[in-house]
């Protein structure tokens, strides 16, 4: 798949809105025997997560879900077939920040899943749009009550080190289940670049630039998260959930050469989310939740570049208000045909500035700074029907209709859905899936506002940036319970994406998300699952894609590009002892060339290798890993397009090794609760 072009995990920092991931980690899977690990049901595959995750190194709930075949990483989210995923949990919606997708999963116990089941076109009643992975929880109320629990540690060392805790409770009885999670995260990062440019400005003046930037930053994060479900009686049930996240960053930057620029940052994350949902036995659900959201921070900046000298202090805030409440209905018209239907209205306040001031003096410097004020009105309704035409083939349709408006646009938008499914014998099965959505750009990047990187780079917001509408199909076939071969055509519409753009007005790069007119992929994928004995079993993926992005009003230029791609995984999973049960990884990827708007990204791959120890009646699991063996993910993308000349050098390494512990106490599995939609914020 096509990389983003310039982010690596970055602090959440306002001025770090460019940083889209340039590294996506392909498709895992393992069938263990002769078992099949999957199983195909109408519009979907559903997969058995703890036999597939079993003999892998996994033990969080992102990474589990990164062993189904078909997803991929990109930067800090997931994709299916090219298309983002929705994470939906015991039916419920789930959507996944991108943003922080990485630090909510991976604080969450994998030991929880039961299994998954995905679907390349969503049906209208979950009220999302697009692929969608169901993640099954092992559940059920006992009746006596039980206490169990979860402890884990790691410590991961890149070249400066990660420490991550967390604590795990869950407590059950005939009526009543709850949970409790915390977890800490500390870590320090390093990042270095080496910027080689030529700049040509509108005079004809042609500019040479060679930069070295070094930035180290450090971060703590806490999160907590408590859970509960309540039986009331005549099968009914109310859950309630509360999350809540505390982050605070800070980072130290220095650039040398044509830029010479000192600065240091710093702020804090506050996330609060609180949601309640209403099941009862006749098909009807409803709910209700409420997010508020803050991120204050600051920046000093000293920056000269030739004779440009920029010198800034700066404080900036992100406050989000957003609350939604819906509801459904599901019917069983006959033995083979159901009806559903439902509506959902959202309501989101963005309240943001970022305000500049001398250092020195301290005055307000009124023209460079902003406030703005922004509200967003979403009004959705749906109605669907499934049914099973004969015992080898079902159906299931659904149209959504969706009013959205703020103060740059207002339209209504119709989504249709549609999944065939055909079962022609045992173990096999052809699906074909229709569906359609639209993309919301986050909502700092459609400020009117500028931050500033140096002298010589700023990030620009967009306030006439467009939602994008994205168009899928995809044809898929299960053999034999274990291969899994997939053709799929996408085509967004009006693409966002946030590109690199040197202005022949001024010595500057500007960084700013633009829509596209266009993004066209078409691949083909196959996974094969291989065993040998009882001592190894391989996944083999292969991917070929052909992508076309078309801009017939980037700035002063315009582009139409097209690229034949291709990548490739491996994952080996070898049985040193069963007793004790010792088990080696190997995993590996390769990725040809791809591009990104005016961005051309080289080849990359990558090794990593893992030993995991179970003992203690399998409560114990001690795991090392080496990740990124010989640093070879880490890309160079470059522009080399009309006039315009850049490419970032990456040098800091990508090789890490963690060692992390579980013990799991009174045969513990953790409730994995719902993920909170921060995808839109900073």
């Amino acid at each position: 798949m096509a990389r983003s072009v310039q982010g690596q995990e970055m602090p959440a920092d306002s001025l770090e809105m460019y940083m889209d991931s340039l590294f996506r980690e392909l498709p895992e899977v393992i069938v263990r025997g002769e078992r099949p690990v999957v199983k195909a049901e109408a519009g979907k595959f559903v997969y058995d997560m703890p036999r597939l995750i079993r003999d892998l190194p996994v033990d969080n709930a992102y990474d589990a879900i990164r062993q189904l075949p078909g997803i991929t990483e990109m930067g800090e989210g997931l994709e299916l077939a090219g298309q983002q995923v929705n994470v939906v949990i015991d039916g419920k919606v789930s959507t996944l920040s991108m943003a922080q997708l990485n630090e909510l999963l991976k604080s969450m116990p994998a030991s929880r899943l039961s299994s998954a089941e995905v679907m390349f076109a969503a049906p209208a009643r979950y009220q999302v749009r697009g692929p969608v992975v169901n993640i099954v929880l092992e559940k059920g109320t006992r009746p006596a009550a039980s206490l169990k629990g979860e402890l884990y540690s790691s410590w991961n060392q890149k070249h400066y080190e990660t420490l991550q805790e967390r604590a795990s409770l869950l407590y059950q009885n005939q009526q009543l289940s709850t949970d409790l999670l915390y977890s800490y995260t500390y870590s320090r990062n390093l990042f270095e670049t080496d910027k080689e440019a030529i700049h040509t400005l509108s005079d004809g003046s042609v500019h040479p630039l060679a930069i070295y930037n070094r930035r180290t930053g450090k971060r703590h994060a806490h999160h907590i998260r408590w859970g509960m479900d309540y039986s009331l009686p005549r099968q009914q049930q109310l859950s309630l959930v509360y999350t809540s996240q505390i982050s605070d960053y800070s980072s130290r930057e220095y650039s040398r050469g044509d830029e010479i620029s000192d600065a240091s940052s710093g702020g804090n994350n506050y996330m609060h989310h609180i949601k309640a949902d209403y099941r009862s036995s006749f098909g009807l659900s409803a709910g209700a939740e409420y997010t508020f959201y803050r991120s204050p921070g600051h920046q000093l900046l000293s920056s000269v570049l030739e004779s440009e000298e920029l010198n800034l202090y700066s404080d900036s805030e992100q406050r989000i208000h957003l609350w939604r409440v819906y509801a459904g209905q599901e019917h069983s018209l006959s033995e083979k045909w159901k009806l559903n239907y439902g509506a959902s209205y959202q309501d989101a306040a963005d309240r943001s500035f970022q305000y500049y001031y001398d250092p020195e003096s301290g005055d307000f410097l009124a023209d460079a700074s902003s406030k703005n004020r922004r509200k967003e009105k979403t009004f959705n309704a749906y109605a669907g029907i499934g049914t099973s035409l004969s015992e080898k083939v079902s159906l299931d349709a659904s149209l959504a209709a969706e009013y959205y408006h703020s103060a740059a646009w207002n339209e209504w938008s119709l989504y249709p859905t549609l999944n065939f499914s055909y079962l022609p014998a045992a173990g096999h099965i052809l699906q074909f899936s229709l569906s359609s959505n639209k993309s919301y750009p986050p909502y700092w990047s459609v400020q009117d506002v500028t931050s500033y990187m140096g002298a010589y780079s700023e990030i620009r917001g967009n306030p006439l940036l467009k939602p994008s509408a994205g168009y899928r199909t995809s044809l898929n076939y299960l053999l034999k319970n274990k291969y899994v071969f997939t053709g799929f055509f996408n085509y967004t519409k009006d693409r966002f994406l946030q590109l690199l753009y040197q202005s022949p007005e001024r010595f500057t790069e500007i960084y700013k998300y633009m829509n596209l007119d266009f993004e066209q992929t078409v691949g083909l994928q196959a996974t094969v699952p291989v065993r040998v004995g009882r001592w190894m079993r391989s996944r083999f993926t292969l991917t070929g894609l052909y992508m076309h992005q078309k801009d017939s009003d980037f700035w002063d230029l315009s582009f139409n590009r097209r690229l034949y791609t291709f990548t490739a995984t491996m994952q080996h999973t070898f049985t040193l002892s069963a007793d004790p049960d010792l088990k080696f990884i190997l995993t590996g990827f390769y990725q040809n060339r791809a591009i990104q708007g005016n961005y051309d990204l080289p080849r990359s791959g990558n090794l990593n290798a893992a030993l995991r120890w179970t003992f203690a009646a399998d409560r114990a699991q001690l795991t090392l890993q080496g990740e990124d063996l010989f640093d070879t993910s880490v890309i160079s993308p470059r522009i080399r397009f009309g006039n315009q000349q850049v490419t970032n050098r990456y040098i800091h390494t990508n090789r890490a090794f963690t060692l992390s512990f579980i013990y799991k106490f009174g045969d513990y599995k953790e409730k994995r609760r719902e993920a909170v939609d921060t995808s839109r914020f900073k």
